[in-house]
């Protein structure tokens, strides 16, 4: 059984080795090696989701399986390093979407529902919040994920800001 928990600082240990483990094996068969070390500049740990309280740890058998989160802040990606992606505003429930952040399965726990339960969770959590829209940034690994759970591309972009171009698409869903 998934178990899913608000993350807390204590927690930032774990859910930095879950994303570079996830970052490292899951997009393996997605991106290249050198997009794969680019992407890192890109995506990784945001504590002001854990500030926020909207990023949450997933456990199986009392293990850290995965994590993700959501934001009713303006930054649609990226880490506490990432230059030009942070945009702390927040958001206005009524006309702008959710953001759907950070998702990571740990590979050890990979195909067994961990990213589908954290995704639903933090969809809940933003509804409660009075979002009616969500969106992300997909990576290649984790698209088929989203596109089966209703999520629609919007946009398709190659982020080089880590030097190498990383493909990634954006989507959105109604909540």
């Amino acid at each position: 059984m998934i178990a899913i928990r608000l993350a807390t600082d204590a927690d930032l240990p774990v859910l930095r080795a879950i994303m570079e483990d996830a970052i490292a094996q899951l997009q393996a068969g997605f991106l290249s090696p050198r997009e794969i070390e680019s992407s890192r500049a890109l995506m990784g740990l945001d504590r002001q989701l854990v500030a926020d309280q909207t990023y949450f740890i997933a456990e199986i058998g009392g293990k850290a399986a995965g994590c993700g989160g959501w934001s009713k802040r303006a930054t649609l990606y990226g880490s506490d390093s990432s230059e030009g992606l942070r945009e702390p505003r927040l958001l206005d429930p009524e006309h702008e979407a959710a953001r759907i952040r950070a998702m990571y399965t740990s590979p050890h726990f990979a195909r067994r529902g961990v990213g589908r339960a954290v995704l639903e969770h933090c969809e809940n959590a933003a509804r409660a919040a009075g979002f009616a829209r969500a969106e992300l940034m997909a990576t290649l690994a984790g698209e088929p994920l989203y596109r089966i759970t209703g999520y629609q591309l919007i946009e398709e972009i190659h982020d080089d800001r880590g030097g190498v171009p990383v493909p990634m698409k954006r989507m959105g869903k109604a909540l």
